[in-house]
């Protein structure tokens, strides 16, 4: 089945360009406002706007339905979907501020993170995702925007313990050339966080009409595509703050390499002492 990634209407920063020379002066100036501060929004009242830029609340008020928000409640809900869906935006000015309870935070969001990681993981799944990993003629790793390090570094480890593991896309390179001749013995390993290109659809329909199996690992907003893949992970990436974290994913990126080198004990240490010896020939590294 076929999951459509919803058309996102245009989000406020948009609205306020589209209008900004119809506005009245006072209007320009709450709108300028926003901009300025557009990381902020979720945590200013609207009394704090017309404090903050002279005007009165009437004027906050008919600027945001101006903007098509029924009330500021409805821009305050529409600044935290913005966030859900991977927009850095500040939802707590305080998160990051002070002393030593910064840490302590940050510490507690992203043991929850790795929590909800591993609990959702199947024993019995991992130990297949694993088999999968060892017995696969060819690996391919696949990811876009922030999920392609991932895909990078998640190769660079399995490379250390076995052969034939590509990445995808290259470098300015086209993807179509990369599944051409996926076979029944290989495996995709598709990483797909949020805000993920429009083609992410077309791909994970391709790759379901494909003999090869799939595992998808991403965020909640991934979730949809699970029934199109072999397996899926899921990794929450929460954070105190704007910006998300991918500790969670790259701790399950080491799991899953560890599983692989751990289930091919003698083929792995056999590769990594030859690649080590190549290091050394190569002077690749420094001591």
């Amino acid at each position: 089945m076929r999951t459509q990634q919803t058309a996102m209407a245009p989000h406020i920063g948009q609205r306020i360009s589209a209008q900004y020379a119809d506005l009245s002066a006072q209007e320009q100036r709450v709108a300028a406002f926003i901009l300025d501060h557009f990381d902020d929004l979720a945590v200013y009242s609207a009394a704090d706007l017309a404090r903050l830029t002279g005007v009165s609340k009437s004027t906050v008020s008919r600027l945001f339905k101006r903007l098509g928000f029924e009330s500021f409640q409805a821009v305050k809900r529409h600044a935290r979907e913005l966030r859900n869906l991977g927009m850095p935006l500040v939802t707590d000015p305080e998160a990051v501020g002070g002393n030593g309870e910064r840490f302590k935070r940050h510490l507690a969001r992203e043991q929850e993170n790795l929590r909800r990681t591993l609990g959702g993981i199947e024993p019995h799944a991992f130990e297949a995702i694993v088999m999968a990993l060892d017995q696969a003629n060819r690996l391919l790793l696949v990811g876009f925007r922030n999920s392609y390090p991932l895909a990078m570094h998640f190769r660079q480890q399995l490379v250390q313990a076995r052969g034939d593991v590509s990445l995808a896309p290259q470098p300015n390179q086209s993807l179509a050339e990369e599944l051409v001749g996926l076979g029944g013995e290989d495996l995709v390993v598709l990483f797909g966080f949020r805000r993920r290109p429009r083609l992410f659809d077309d791909l994970v329909e391709a790759l379901a009409a494909m003999p090869c199996r799939v595992l998808l690992i991403g965020d909640a907003t991934a979730a949809g595509y699970a029934e199109q893949v072999d397996w899926w992970l899921e990794c929450p990436l929460d954070s105190i703050s704007a910006f998300d974290s991918y500790a969670s994913a790259m701790s399950l990126v080491s799991l899953l390499a560890n599983g692989l080198l751990h289930h091919r004990l003698a083929q792995g240490r056999a590769r990594i002492d030859t690649v080590s010896e190549l290091y050394q020939r190569l002077d690749e590294l420094s001591p």
